[in-house]
């Protein structure tokens, strides 16, 4: 009884305001830090690295949720979903308005010079662009407006973006990339899942076409 319960996440109405306040205790740190000069030698650079790592750990969250459904039965992972995605999105924008309005004092210019030049920029630029229409149907109306199918082929669109994301955190990285490649096992891991379920729907639709 009690597993059951905590498969369909019964009294969890705690868990969503629980971990939307305890998002902003890594931007609280990143701000305190940058306010009290503890960020090192190069502060900018370290914001930037610290916002993209904290954007691609939701981004992946978000993703694991429905495999946790599939493996082991749980449903409450479902009801962060959403929220976990649309974190990932906020803290890729903060990200990019750092990166605009600090790194290179608001010139447009100057980051569209960056994204011709520098291939770890372009990639992450094209994540964030990716990023946006997911954020856009992420209302509750919004399978019913675009049709279901439209909706659901929008929102794989996170997967794109989580591969791009670690395209970008690989490009970025000059020395050690044990910690993207892990992410890069991470996502993979996570799209296996997806697609065993999709082949095994796949085929229990056939059996029934044929029956």
């Amino acid at each position: 009884m009690a597993e059951a319960t905590a498969r369909r996440g019964i009294g969890l109405d705690w868990l969503q305001p629980a971990v939307l306040t305890g998002s902003l205790v890594p931007f609280a740190l990143i701000a305190w830090r940058a306010a009290s000069g503890a960020l090192g030698a190069n502060p900018v650079a370290t914001a930037l690295n610290q916002l993209g790592l904290l954007a691609l750990i939701f981004l992946v969250s978000s993703l694991m949720c429905t495999p946790l459904k599939l493996i082991l039965g749980w449903t409450w992972p479902m009801r962060l979903r959403k929220t976990l995605g649309l974190l990932g999105f906020f803290t890729a924008l903060t990200h990019f308005a750092v990166y605009l309005l600090i790194d290179q004092g608001g010139a447009v210019s100057r980051v569209l010079a960056d994204v011709v030049k520098r291939p770890f920029i372009a990639v992450g630029f094209i994540a964030l662009l990716l990023l946006v229409p997911v954020a856009l149907t992420s209302r509750k109306d919004s399978p019913k407006k675009l049709g279901f199918k439209v909706w659901k082929r929008v929102h794989q669109l996170v997967y794109v973006t989580a591969f791009l994301a670690i395209v970008h955190f690989v490009l970025r990285v000059k020395a050690d990339r044990s910690e993207p490649y892990a992410y890069g096992e991470i996502l993979g891991l996570l799209f296996a899942v997806r697609l065993i379920d999709a082949s095994r729907k796949w085929r229990a639709a056939r059996a029934k076409h044929r029956a």
